[in-house]
């Protein structure tokens, strides 16, 4: 006997691993053909409350993951692309999109689902060997093994309850808490809270619900409470990722999580005449007693009882603090209180936190992200070494040769850190668009730390120059600096064309400016030639003054080579 419920147990486990691979494989399959263009609705479609709401229940509908959609907004906000009014608007929305996957488990147990199944894996394969269809291919097999894994799960459900042994037991246990009390309330809540964490999936918990309240084991007000307890722990997922983000990021998820501890403390004092309603007007009678006729049909009613009132505590929780978003704003602000952390001293990544997300193609806009950053930090680190060359005061020239020793270390971090990210993420299962950005991204934080290298590589030149007592002539001076303004204005059109949608980039100014760079490299060399053998400066001076020329039109060579990776092609004789 003890084998058996062994079996039964394992079957059960089992059964919930394969529907949340089910899950998991269809999100993924689905961010894969829309994903590019759900990151940029997301940014656009949110100029006010009620739009950032629709976004979030489109985003959610389509990708099927309120994770993946509320870490997106979360990132969004870190990174300044959304407010933090639009983003807790957006996280709005995508509590109500995430009920759409409740109501795909009610489906399942309105009819039989596994004839559908064994199709949908026999199509899905094909698809898959067919390299144009295979993220469908994905996204069927997903399907598959999420109603696989449900279909089981209930089987299973129904085995165990169908043991009088076993039924008599289970059923025993829970009609100790059959009496819709505070305490048996709060423990239901608590108990859904604690397995949606640990689990990681709301979607499963939902699942284990609907089949716990189908068999009969668990009433409704105890799937009710456990249906609540879902709505709680997935918030708790989002507020630990952003534990080491920003400020806004932490916000953000403090407001998801406030926003659903505000529902379920309204819901709490509504909760049976609400039920009551449902359960009427759905058709489910909760006083009916197995034996009854009628029990069976009764109590496959139970699951559309349950997606009904996950649906409507989210539509109904949204639609009363739409009104009461500013005042949501500030109460989290209140709470959370802005680091006093030099932002341009911090070496820390500011939008690849917590490792590896859930859906690795959402993942690599993170990484973008902190690419951006990454570019930012050599743009004022160039802009540093400008200001070297100007600085005469030796105490200021001394610690600003220091911030430009630690942007260097901050280079070669943010190189090893995005780099090992990158490698996570392309061990997943991507599309062969997503394949190409990664490898474009791991080139380009190689030249972006090779910026790094060549901007140390001029302070420590002019470090040298700065100890010595001869100097640059006027001439060398003017024509110094207006290399190394050319070589600025390559940097800063490098940093725009690191945003924006890659099909609306223009490459073009950035390859004409290297052209020039080089022109007045070549001139530069040849005056230096001259300058020497008239005896206008000694060759230390000379020598000294040729290394900067050569390193700035290398600093401006791995500036075009960022570009080239971020366009995705080579300029035929863009670099010399």
């Amino acid at each position: 006997m003890e084998s058996s419920y062994t079996f039964l147990l394992l079957k059960v486990l089992g059964s919930l691993a394969l529907l949340m691979f089910g899950m998991k494989s269809m999100s993924e399959a689905l961010q894969k053909m829309a994903g590019p263009q759900l990151r940029h609705v997301l940014g656009a479609m949110t100029t006010n409350r009620f739009t950032g709401v629709l976004t979030g229940v489109f985003v959610t509908a389509a990708v099927q993951s309120s994770t993946a959609t509320t870490l997106m907004t979360i990132s969004f906000v870190s990174a300044g692309l959304l407010t933090l009014v639009q983003a807790i608007s957006v996280i709005m929305g995508a509590n109500i999109g995430t009920t759409v996957t409740a109501w795909i488990m009610s489906l399942g147990f309105s009819f039989n689902i596994s004839d559908f199944v064994y199709p949908a894996f026999f199509i899905g394969i094909i698809l898959i060997y067919m390299k144009r269809r295979r993220i469908i291919g994905d996204f069927l097999f997903g399907v598959a093994f999420l109603f696989l894994g449900l279909s089981t799960l209930k089987e299973t459900g129904f085995s165990i309850v169908q043991d009088p042994e076993a039924s008599q037991a289970i059923t025993a246990f829970f009609a100790r808490f059959n009496d819709p009390n505070f305490f048996n309330s709060a423990l239901f809540l608590f108990i859904g809270t604690v397995l949606t964490l640990c689990v990681q999936s709301s979607a499963a918990i939902m699942a284990i619900t609907m089949i716990l309240c189908s068999t009969g084991v668990l009433s409704i007000d105890q799937g009710v409470m456990l249906v609540l307890g879902e709505n709680v722990g997935t918030t708790i997922t989002a507020n630990i990722v952003a534990l080491g983000a920003n400020t806004a990021a932490r916000r953000a998820a403090l407001a998801h999580f406030s926003i659903n501890i505000f529902g379920v403390v309204w819901v709490l004092l509504l909760l049976h005449p609400v039920v009551n309603t449902l359960c009427n007007f759905i058709g489910f009678e909760r006083g009916m007693l197995p034996g009854d006729p009628g029990y069976a049909t009764n109590l496959a009613r139970i699951s559309v009882v349950l997606a009904s009132f996950h649906s409507a505590f989210n539509i109904t929780n949204v639609a009363v603090l739409i009104w009461f978003l500013p005042a949501l704003e500030r109460f989290v602000s209140w709470l959370i209180k802005p680091q006093k952390v030099d932002e341009e001293e911090d070496s820390r990544l500011h939008f690849i936190t917590s490792g590896i997300m859930k859906t690795p193609e959402i993942s690599v806009l993170e990484a973008q992200k902190e690419i951006r950053s990454f570019a930012e930090r050599m743009v004022r680190m160039y802009g540093m070494v400008r200001d070297l060359v100007e600085e005469k005061d030796d105490d200021k020239f001394k610690k600003l040769f220091e911030r430009i020793e630690k942007y260097e270390q901050i280079s070669d971090n943010m190189e090893y850190e995005i780099g090992k990210y990158l490698e996570q993420v392309s061990d997943a299962h991507l599309s062969d668009e997503t394949k190409a950005k990664i490898r474009s991204m791991l080139r380009q934080i190689s030249e972006l730390e090779s910026i790094g290298d060549s901007c140390y590589n001029l302070a420590r030149t002019l470090s040298r120059y700065h100890g010595g007592k001869e100097h640059f002539t006027d001439e060398q001076a003017q024509s110094l600096g207006d290399l190394m303004a050319l070589v600025g204005r390559s940097l800063e059109l490098m940093k725009g064309l690191l945003d924006g949608r890659k099909e609306e980039l223009d490459a073009g100014p950035s390859f004409v400016l290297e052209g020039e760079i080089n022109q007045l490299r070549n001139q530069l060399k040849t005056q230096n030639i001259a300058a020497i053998n008239d005896q206008k400066y000694s060759y230390a001076v000379a020598t000294m003054y040729i290394d900067l020329i050569n390193e700035c039109e290398k600093l401006a060579d791995y500036v075009i080579n960022v570009v080239e990776a971020r366009i995705g092609k080579a300029q035929p004789g863009s670099a010399d």
